[in-house]
């Protein structure tokens, strides 16, 4: 009887061996229904063996073969065992993940589901209303050129520079050469307009749109219009470059540099480099557009592993860079939270019908509540953090771990009545105007306030027509939206990350002005961003209204070149949690003693996270660095190697490689 090995969902990176019934015609790729233990599970066929270490009778055979989705090819299982390898996960966890939720089921999909995949191909023609400047024609040019091979586009586009319209130019060419078009874009919230905007240009195209989001109907359809090759285009989040796409000619990342790319469970993988990957394999070419690079993505067109091509205008005629102003809160003191001169300017856009765009990277009411008589504050059992005091339902809640807990009376020390909040987030931001500019239409917009997906749509929308004199809101509005009436952004509490100990901190506050900051003025009338700072000196304030991109990422590269940070060396991080910080501490320094390094890569010392306990678990990490990305790799292998088949009891552990994150 013939062997096959199969890839499991369990978390070892181990393959089992079954037993191929004669009754059974089955090929690598396949999915199977297996015994495991007491249960069935499916698994993926991977390849057949001539002979197994298990002994013949205690071999099992495979149950059936799952035949209601397409077989998922060479190409793919060879690009998931390049992502296992180099994330350090096992096979098999990589390659059941990668499926939706409901073909990792052992039970047949439903009808729905098979018949909204039953669609013919996509063909069609492209529809578009704008004319390409000339920048934007020389770009749509080159690109065009390296489709059918492999190449990797910076593109680096100012924003409101008309990036999606050469995204859209190159998908009409990819679909008129019969192959697909991956589009992907850092956060759910983005999907549904940019979705319109693709169905609009191609109302002949299928386009599977992929997400964590959907349920599992829509979801698995799209997986499987996307895997059958009928979606021309396919637009998603991270997970969208984890699909089978077997006429894959063209790959987009819009937002390059947002760290939504990155997953941060599970395969820790980044969807951006994921994207490269795929596009080398495939031989297909992929753009990476921003208006704000990742200094690693610069750095790779400053030594032409990447080619750059920028777009140094908006494309709206007449449309002009946002004036960027900083309010230097030394000399203009901010009363509840904002500077005269920001209020007398959203009074003059209110005056002439014209949107302004608050924005303060922090939701909830107040960041902290307090006892002025002890000095108590509230905080979160579970985490070393504070709660977050959220006025709308009257609960402080954990942005950590999501512990809720009721509004205290009373200090719960010294039975003092007044509690005070201190700080600012959207909330209390949002009861601030209301009380300035009673007559206006105060809209917040944030994570608490865009709960449901398709109410999220809708305010956007509004938003895009003009409903909503004043905006209040975080990250959610601070990219790839395009408001004609907003020309005022004015950004409160910039100074937090200046000082931090993250050193991308700079790096991702920069974008997130610049992003932010490029909402206003997208039209003829001018826009404004006004910075509040203590700090309006700092050469980052000052790169930021020059529009100087190329001058803050030299200054950035040259401070991490001296300091031996990434782009310059390749990091990975050991991390451990356990009910004691000391056991955490232990595993990690038993781990770097028992692998010992080689001379090209750097072990530090383990160290508790900066949020030593997160959902009652101390949390520690062991960073390791080299300027080899093979030797770190190498390293990296034998380390996880020694970790599976070690036994820690007590202590969960995960490696993550290039990491973003060190909270």
């Amino acid at each position: 009887m013939k062997l096959v090995r199969v890839a499991l969902d369990v978390p070892l990176p181990t393959l089992f061996d079954y037993l191929v019934p004669e009754s059974i015609e089955l090929s690598s790729g396949d999915r199977v229904v297996v015994p495991f233990g007491t249960r069935t599970r499916v698994g993926i066929a991977i390849e057949a063996a001539q002979q197994s270490e298990v002994a013949p009778e205690k071999l099992r055979p495979v149950a059936r073969v799952l035949q209601d989705a397409p077989r998922l090819s060479r190409e793919w299982l060879e690009f998931m065992r390049f992502l296992a390898a180099y994330y350090q996960r096992p096979l098999g966890e990589t390659l059941v993940h990668a499926l939706p939720p409901r073909l990792r089921s052992v039970r047949p999909l439903p009808k729905a589901i098979c018949q909204a995949a039953a669609l013919p191909p996509s063909g069609g023609c492209f529809v578009s209303e704008h004319t390409l400047t000339e920048a934007q024609a020389r770009a749509v040019a080159r690109m065009r050129q390296t489709l059918g091979r492999f190449h990797t586009f910076l593109l680096h586009g100012v924003t409101g520079s008309g990036k999606t319209e050469i995204y859209f130019r190159l998908i009409a060419e990819a679909l008129a050469r019969g192959t697909q078009a991956l589009v992907m874009v850092p956060e759910i919230g983005l999907t549904p307009q940019l979705e319109a905007r693709v169905r609009t240009a191609f109302p002949h195209a299928q386009v599977a749109v992929l997400h964590s989001a959907l349920v599992d109907v829509p979801r698995t359809a799209a997986w499987l219009s996307a895997a059958r090759g009928d979606a021309g285009i396919v637009l998603g989040t991270r997970l969208a470059v984890l699909a089978p796409l077997p006429r894959l000619g063209l790959i987009v990342v819009d937002e390059e540099h947002d760290t939504s790319f990155k997953q941060h469970e599970g395969l820790r993988y980044s969807g951006r480099d994921a994207a490269v990957a795929r596009a080398k394999q495939t031989a297909c070419p992929v753009v990476l557009g921003t208006a704000t690079p990742s200094l690693e993505s610069w750095q790779n067109g400053l030594a032409g592993r990447y080619e750059t091509v920028a777009i140094p205008e908006r494309a709206v005629p007449g449309a002009q860079l946002p004036q960027v102003r900083t309010i230097d809160l030394r000399v203009e003191p901010e009363t509840h939270g904002f500077a005269r001169s920001a209020v007398e300017a959203i009074g003059a856009r209110l005056a002439r019908a014209e949107q302004s765009l608050v924005f303060i990277n922090r939701r909830g009411y107040a960041p902290v509540l307090a006892c002025d008589a002890c000095g108590w504050a509230a905080g979160c059992e579970r985490c070393s953090t504070r709660l977050v005091l959220h006025a709308a339902d009257r609960r402080l809640r954990c942005h950590h771990c999501g512990a809720e807990a009721p509004i205290p009376r009373a200090c719960p020390t010294c039975g003092n009545l007044d509690l005070r909040a201190l700080g600012r987030g959207t909330q209390r931001v949002e009861e601030t105007l209301g009380a300035l500019f009673p007559q206006a239409r105060v809209l917040r917009v944030d994570s608490d306030s865009a709960r449901r997906r398709h109410e999220h749509a809708r305010t956007l929308d509004g938003i895009h027509r003009g409903v909503g004199d004043i905006l209040v809101g975080t990250q959610l509005l601070a990219k790839g939206h395009d408001f004609p009436a907003l020309t005022l952004v004015c950004v409160l509490n910039a100074d937090s990350a200046l000082f931090s100990t993250d050193y991308r901190a700079a790096e991702r506050l920069f974008a997130t002005l610049v992003q932010v900051g490029g909402r206003a003025g997208r039209r003829e009338t001018p826009g404004e961003v006004l910075v509040q700072t203590r700090f309006p000196q700092h050469p980052l304030f000052a790169a930021l209204a020059r529009h100087d991109y190329a001058g803050f990422a030299a200054a950035q590269l040259a401070e991490r070149k001296a300091a031996g940070f990434p782009p310059f060396v390749f990091e990975a991080a050991l991390r451990a949690e356990a009910r004691k910080l000391e056991g955490a501490l232990g595993f990690l320094r038993e781990a770097a003693h028992v692998v010992p390094a080689s001379a090209e890569v750097l072990v530090y010392d383990p160290v508790p996270h900066v949020i030593t306990r997160r959902a009652g678990a101390e949390r520690a990490q062991l960073l390791m660095q080299s300027a080899s990305r093979a030797a770190l790799q190498e390293h990296l292998r034998r380390l996880s190697e020694h970790l599976y088949a070690a036994h820690a009891p007590g202590v969960r552990w995960h490696l993550d490689v290039d990491p973003i994150e060190f909270d």
